[in-house]
């Protein structure tokens, strides 16, 4: 038995968040941090972490392709925390023409941007709904569009973005938010492994602080109205080519 249920406090509200070694899960973390959440960032590594990071943002290393060991960390926190929001947001990126994708790329693709949403999700639903509480999916813009050079990337995004709006049908009854962020061009290493990057104007590409100021207005609704989706655009729709 937890400390808190031994001495009958009440757990503190905790929120999980994945990728959230840098780009956007480390902004959307630290934003939860701020707003009094006691967050759990789940990632590969965090060397590149400050030691003056908040007090109540907990890293925690784990790949989210170890579904064993992923299973054990959400178990663990929901054991000794009260889990309010999961925002599923790890994502990786390859991009090029299909046929020359791997299988193993093909496979990390649908397991991290897909697959892992949907298992911690379903891990963690019955604490959302005995708490009301949100499932944050970031998807991409790409899961509406036709997407050449990024065939899989593209139809991973389209079944996160259905599976949300299967999801809030399914639970919105129990008070439960499952809402879709849609993101266009954000500058974070997503693209590491793809032949272009942002442009170089400010306009052309979004922050993961603006992603999370995003997380932060979907929390600051009134308890009875959800947004449901929300897509994120830079004002210039320009990239720029890797020599």
């Amino acid at each position: 038995m937890n400390q808190a249920a031994k001495t009958g406090q009440q757990k503190k509200e905790a929120a999980i968040v994945t990728g959230a070694s840098s780009g956007i899960g480390l902004a959307v973390s630290r934003r939860l941090a701020a707003l009094g959440y006691e967050v759990f960032g789940i990632g590969r590594h965090f060397e590149a972490l400050p030691s003056t990071e908040d007090h109540a943002f907990h890293p925690i290393v784990c790949d989210v392709l170890d579904t064993e060991k992923l299973c054990a960390c959400a178990k663990q926190i929901a054991a000794e925390y009260t889990v309010r929001v999961l925002v599923n947001n790890a994502g990786v990126g390859y991009y090029g023409l299909h046929e020359e994708l791997s299988p193993q790329k093909i496979s990390e693709l649908v397991r991290t941007n897909l697959e892992a949403p949907m298992i911690l999700s379903q891990q963690l639903l019955r604490h959302l709904k005995q708490q009301r509480g949100y499932i944050i999916n970031v998807s991409s813009v790409t899961a509406n569009a036709s997407n050449p050079h990024g065939c899989a990337y593209g139809a991973t995004k389209a079944g996160l973005s259905s599976f949300s709006r299967s999801l809030f049908d399914e639970t919105r009854k129990y008070g439960v938010k499952v809402v879709t962020i849609a993101p266009d061009m954000t500058d974070t290493a997503l693209y590491r492994n793809a032949d272009f990057a942002t442009g170089d104007e400010p306009e052309s590409y979004l922050s993961p602080e603006e992603v999370a100021d995003a997380v932060e207005y979907v929390l600051a609704q009134r308890d009875g109205l959800v947004v449901t989706e929300l897509t994120l655009r830079p004002q210039l729709h320009r990239i720029k080519r890797k020599r």
